[in-house]
């Protein structure tokens, strides 16, 4: 069965067809030659407006669909039977795209696009790629929905530029909306995005976490994928509701000052047959050859990059979650296995590039592009990139050679300090360096220090118990692993559960472990963590010098032998400061003595070993006075306690002419 073409126009020299204005305003979908050259070229970075289902204002529902070796293409759901010859589709030329209007679909109305490939006798029917809802799985049709709501969130959209800048303080809470907290009653039933808003909202305002990370919403087949594995790139999971009851989710967050950042998979995506893999018959969205188009890790898909329509479409999906859902940044997954083309693969698996070398040329050009147009849409987002390798310039501008994102994920940190907190404190002295070393590149790129959900599955254990010692030093251990996250240079990321340190391995088939709040050594953690980000937002040298280098200077790297480490931090014009203290031993240490700036008065304003943490209650008795003594390269010095498996934190007294809270 053949389709039938609309009438083409001549345009630029390439044949469209004609599209008449409509007195109903449905020519608001109707795809231009504008829109078939930009998509084409590459640079149609909304194409969630064109291509999909979109109810028209008269009624019906305009569909269109990107199948260029489709001879023939119809739209099936339940309005129509699932007949495949009921409402047939017409190309646009030879642009590739398809499209038909069908009177009787409607808000609500469940479909997919039946394609028969060109020179074979395949035929599939596909979910929409650009579908705004999918069924729950395991359902995989696509369901018709307009993206409708009345938004009250101008109040942080107007300002969220001045609350997550490179010197702004940025404590992100990561979160997957279906373990994080299930329904009490019923601990089998995932609660929908609207139960979940609230408490979300609430829980990160008094722990003071200023954003939510949310593990991929976007439409997946396989729950346990945790959503890594892809199908709806411009859905989310209708696990917990409508497109609607996401964006109420994101509004009342925003109403409560929480930046909301999603986890998006741009480097690979299952081949589900329902999904983007070999679409019409042809290898559309991947690469044919599987040395490039196949993933030996995680068994899936890898985009095309080089194909313009491709990078229209993942740029559009970002672009998408940006404009029609309010969201403050977008953390791309897996960005160091779309820069190397031999990422995972043993010799001979994998094919170089057209000057013989491993780096993914066409992968590192979209993502330049893609950064490129979303700070250009969006100034005052982020991109942040989840990249493992020594890559240079990831988070610097394209224009300067860079890749373009806002922030990277320091991972050699993350494995470093776990690392070291897994080591009984007697071998402590022999491995210093894997805490001083971030030193020496700390400042190379704009860095967010991640404990995600990475570390706690597959295994690994929870945070808690991959500290060394007994249960009072892996408590202490773990008090002093996430000081030394929040007063390291660089934003801070925190998965769900260790900051009431759970026992258990994260499982994402039931909730957090709650109950456990009611612990004293738990409540403990969680105490910990809100006064943390407390300190972090109230004083500016913890966060104004996160991206300068001025905002750093090292008081004792070196002293292995008793494994201290001390460090101030600065803003970047001097006018605050704060000393940071880390005793990695159980030994109390008395009288230390540290060089410091200026004589005078400091004041103790964070002690992980104080009893209401759950610590020994070791301390400097609230400040600790420092003498114009010179010591090392400071006019000045200070001695303090040291408590067991500590981390203090002074600031000078503004009363003694210093400030250290601007």
């Amino acid at each position: 069965m053949s389709s039938k073409l609309t009438s083409p126009t001549k345009v630029n020299n390439a044949a469209v067809p004609s599209t008449p204005k409509q007195s109903d305003g449905s020519s608001r979908w109707a795809i231009s030659s504008d829109d078939v050259f930009l998509f084409n070229e590459g640079t149609h970075y909304k194409l969630y407006d064109k291509l999909g289902a979109h109810p028209l204002p008269g009624g019906g529902v305009a569909f269109a669909v990107w199948a260029p070796n489709a001879k023939y293409a119809s739209v099936v759901g339940d309005f129509n039977g699932w007949d495949r010859g009921a409402n047939p589709m017409s190309a646009i030329g030879t642009s590739g795209i398809w499209t038909a209007t069908v009177p009787n679909a409607k808000e609500g109305s469940v479909y997919k696009f039946h394609i028969a490939a060109r020179d074979s006798s395949y035929t599939v029917e596909k979910a929409d790629p650009f579908g705004f809802m999918h069924e729950t799985p395991p359902k995989t049709g696509s369901i018709v929905r307009s993206l409708e709501h009345t938004w009250e969130d101008k109040a942080w959209m107007s300002e969220r530029g001045n609350r997550q800048q490179l010197s702004d303080p940025i404590s992100v809470y990561e979160v997957h909306l279906g373990s994080w907290m299930r329904d009490p009653g019923d601990p089998s039933r995932m609660l929908s995005y609207r139960e979940l808003a609230p408490k979300l909202a609430e829980y990160c305002t008094r722990m003071g976490f200023t954003h939510v990370e949310l593990l991929p919403v976007m439409e997946h087949p396989f729950y346990p994928s945790w959503g890594y594995q892809t199908t709806g790139y411009f859905a989310p999971t209708s696990r917990f509701g409508t497109p609607a009851d996401f964006m109420a989710f994101v509004d009342l967050l925003h109403k409560s000052k929480i930046g909301v950042i999603l986890d998006w998979v741009p480097s690979h995506f299952p081949t589900d047959e329902h999904g983007l893999g070999y679409f019409d018959g042809t290898h559309l969205f991947e690469h044919a050859d599987k040395r490039q188009g196949f993933h030996p890790d995680w068994k899936s898909a890898i985009f095309n990059y080089g194909r313009n329509e491709v990078r229209a479409f993942l740029i559009s999906s970002a672009m998408f979650w940006l404009e029609k859902y309010h969201i403050d940044a977008i953390r791309v997954d897996a960005v160091a296995s779309m820069l190397y083309l031999d990422y995972g693969r043993k010799d001979g698996e994998w094919i170089p590039n057209r000057f013989g070398g491993r780096e993914n040329i066409e992968a590192v050009e979209f993502l330049r592009q893609m950064n490129t147009a979303l700070y250009g849409a969006f100034p005052d987002i982020q991109t942040i990139a989840e990249e493992s390798t020594a890559w240079p310039m990831v988070s610097r501008p394209a224009y300067v050679g860079g890749l373009g994102f806002g922030f990277k994920w320091d991972m050699g940190w993350m494995h470093d300090t776990l690392k070291y907190c897994s080591l009984d404190p007697a071998y402590r002295r022999y491995h210093h360096n894997q805490l001083n070393f971030r030193g020496l590149y700390m400042y190379s790129e704009h860095y967010m220090l991640p404990l995600s959900h990475d570390e706690v599955v597959h295994l690994k254990g929870s945070l808690i118990t991959r500290m060394s010692g007994d249960n009072w030093q892996r408590f202490a251990n773990l008090r002093l692993l996430l000081a030394n996250q929040w007063m390291n240079p660089g934003k801070k990321l925190l998965f769900m559960g260790g900051e009431f340190a759970q026992w258990r391995e994260w499982n994402q088939e039931i909730s957090l472990d709650w109950h456990l709040t009611d612990r004293p050594e738990h409540k403990g953690i969680q105490r910990v963590v809100a006064d943390l980000n407390a300190l972090y937002r109230r004083f500016p040298a913890l966060h104004a010098g996160d991206g300068d280098a001025r905002g750093f200077e090292w008081v004792e790297p070196n002293d292995s032998d008793q494994s201290v480490l001390a460090f101030l931090r600065h803003t970047p014009d001097r006018t605050g400061s704060a000393l940071v203290i880390l005793n990695c031993t159980p030994v109390v240490r008395e009288q230390y003595r540290l060089g410091v700036p200026k004589p005078g008065r400091w004041i103790e304003v964070f002690n992980s070993d104080a009893a209401c943490y759950g610590g020994s209650g070791v301390g400097n008795m609230g400040a600790a006075e420092a003498s114009p003594m010179p010591f090392r390269q400071f006019p000045a010095s200070i001695t303090v306690t040291l408590p067991p498996l500590s981390a203090l934190v002074f600031v000078p007294d503004p009363a003694t002419g210093a400030s250290g809270d601007a």
